[in-house]
């Protein structure tokens, strides 16, 4: 036997007898935290059209957090609600909140509430024991005028966070 038929026929002698199949069936570990700072982009308006000389367009948005975990819960601490200049316009909480798994809660900026600007945010920090799947944190924005409208999603980064040691 050739020393090229002998690689093969041991390839694939490995192949069948599932040494591979535990790399290949192994499950992917996901990760799993204890508690976050979400960072959440949010428009109160934009400029759409150059027409109307940079005029807003007023925006009503929502921002969206979901319990992805299923057997979990989670308790958000704080939603806070911030301008374009940073500073802290109002918190949505007045005491901890608990999202059962898999359940989610939004809140709204009216699209007559202009106070965020254009650079609006909210930041939402949760705990959970034990870890948790991370949650979506996502704000929604959506506005019209006349015949025209116009919708997005602006996804959450994480800025501060504890996970879970394994």
């Amino acid at each position: 036997m050739t020393t090229r038929r002998y690689c093969l026929a041991l390839l694939a002698a490995l192949l069948l007898s599932g040494v591979s199949a535990g790399i290949i069936a192994a499950e992917p570990m996901l990760t799993k935290w204890m508690g976050q700072t979400v960072y959440v982009p949010l428009y109160s308006h934009i400029y759409a059209d150059e027409r109307y000389k940079n005029k807003p367009f007023n925006l009503t948005a929502t921002l969206s957090i979901r319990n992805t975990d299923m057997d979990t819960p989670i308790r958000l601490q704080a939603v806070d609600y911030y301008d374009s200049g940073g500073t802290k316009l109002r918190g949505y909480l007045d005491s901890p909140v608990t999202l059962p798994p898999l359940a989610s809660v939004r809140y709204i900026v009216r699209e007559t509430d202009t106070t965020g600007g254009s650079g609006a945010k909210f930041l939402v920090t949760w705990e959970a024991e034990p870890g948790v799947t991370e949650p979506i944190v996502e704000s929604i924005m959506i506005g019209t005028k006349l015949q025209q409208g116009i919708s997005f999603v602006s996804r959450g980064k994480v800025i501060k966070g504890k996970k879970v040691e394994r």
